[in-house]
């Protein structure tokens, strides 16, 4: 999978990716992350990418022309390594869009060129949207300085479900809105030491019979679900 990332701040995806799990993948070549910059394509040699609104206002907006070239060079390149063109998820992250969850990552993980647009300021030039239409997605409600954030919260949720990432399918059926636990929260985790300050680990898990285990950690993970998260009963 590849991952195109237009954005004022190319510095704060790079670092992010270059650490853990997604630089490992990376090394594999499981994924790629292209990060763009959109001041690379500004109007005038002043590197200008924004302006004041129409109409006035506080703040300033990311103007159409670079955010248009930025996005063009991405798609231009693709289709020329591609020998034609082919389909491509492009996604605007905006706190106006749909929110993200587990089940928009398994969607986005069956795609093979995924662009991410981070805005920035008081947001893009309405002209991108109505021109390149892009799924617009929210990671809550709530407002961020920029779109980096967001797009790395949708970059490591959509890499950890691409095959090999994380080394074993159960590594993510079984979590927290996984198909292992029903779209349920993922009941306690035990490890070493048996005891610590006291607090025991539940004797079902030492027990060693299989099945047992499998019925205590799915009535956990419905119990912790009732507890925490009712509305995903």
């Amino acid at each position: 999978m590849n991952f195109h990332i237009l954005t004022l701040f190319p510095e704060m995806i790079e670092q992010a990716c270059g650490h853990s799990i997604l630089k490992r993948a990376a090394a594999a070549g499981l994924l790629t992350v292209n990060c763009v910059n959109i001041r690379d394509f500004a109007v005038n040699k002043h590197g200008q990418v924004d302006d004041a609104p129409y109409g006035g206002g506080a703040g300033m907006v990311m103007m159409a022309p670079p955010i248009y070239d930025a996005y063009k060079s991405v798609t231009n390149v693709i289709d020329m390594e591609k020998m034609a063109k082919i389909q491509r998820k492009f996604i605007y992250l905006s706190p106006q869009g749909r929110i993200f969850k587990q089940s928009i990552a398994e969607e986005l993980a069956m795609e093979k060129e995924i662009i991410l647009l981070c805005g920035h300021y008081e947001g893009i030039d309405q002209r991108i949207i109505d021109l390149l239409q892009p799924d617009e997605i929210s990671i809550g409600d709530y407002v961020l300085t920029g779109g980096e954030l967001a797009a790395l919260v949708i970059i490591d949720a959509v890499a950890r479900l691409i095959p090999g990432v994380l080394g074993k399918d159960e590594s993510y059926r079984n979590e927290s809105f996984g198909m292992g636990t029903g779209g349920l929260l993922e009941g306690p985790q035990y490890t070493r030491p048996p005891e610590f300050n006291g607090l025991s680990v539940p004797s079902i898990l030492l027990s060693g019979h299989h099945k047992q285990i499998e019925e205590w950690r799915q009535n956990q993970s419905v119990e912790r679900t009732r507890q925490r998260r009712p509305d995903l009963l």
